[in-house]
């Protein structure tokens, strides 16, 4: 299996879980102290080795764009009033070695329909899909040890959590059967 070099961010979802701060706001790019909910996934991605960062996006989803564009006038006035720290930090949201690419997706029709917008992008390479609306806290980046376990069972790996069963209806289901302490085997979707 070669190495996984490329993400997939479906970032054309309503937000209708987060209404009503989603009404007029991206759910990505609402903040978590300091820098959006996107910008997390984001370094999580990068610090698990992948280069190409793929963001599905639909309408009214211009200020993730932004987010990871330059901003020549901020950063102009930013230097002009010698606020360097601030500076770095606005110049640093993405390493020189890390392409962001923007596919419209045409309605919102769904997770599986969001990922397969990004195949002509992707093509027959390996790719992780990443959601940016669950914060997860791990010594190592969580994306990393699911693209390690791919490698290590040669195939395509879900990351999954329990759920309350009145909660069900939120997120996509699966059945599984132990394999490892730490891996599951997907019976069911």
């Amino acid at each position: 299996m070669r190495p996984v070099r490329k993400a997939v961010f479906p970032v054309a979802g309503l937000g209708t879980r987060f209404l009503p701060a989603t009404k007029a706001m991206p759910k990505e790019m609402l903040p978590v102290v300091d820098k959006p909910l996107i910008q997390y996934a984001v370094e999580e991605a990068i610090a698990a080795g992948i280069t190409d960062l793929i963001f599905v996006t639909g309408r009214h989803k211009r200020a993730i764009e932004d987010h990871f564009d330059s901003a020549p006038e901020m950063e102009a006035e930013l230097a002009r009033k010698g606020k360097n720290e601030l500076l770095a930090i606005v110049q640093n949201i993405l390493p020189p070695n890390v392409s962001c690419i923007y596919i419209r997706q045409s309605a919102p029709l769904g997770l599986g329909h969001a990922v397969l917008t990004a195949a002509p992008i992707v093509g027959d390479e390996p790719f992780a899909v990443l959601l940016a609306d669950d914060l997860l806290d791990a010594d190592r980046p969580v994306i990393g040890q699911l693209i390690d376990a791919a490698l290590t069972h040669q195939g395509s790996i879900l990351g999954v959590q329990e759920v309350p069963l009145t909660d069900t209806d939120r997120y996509g289901i699966v059945a599984t059967d132990p394999v490892s302490a730490s891996t599951e085997r997907v019976l069911h979707i």
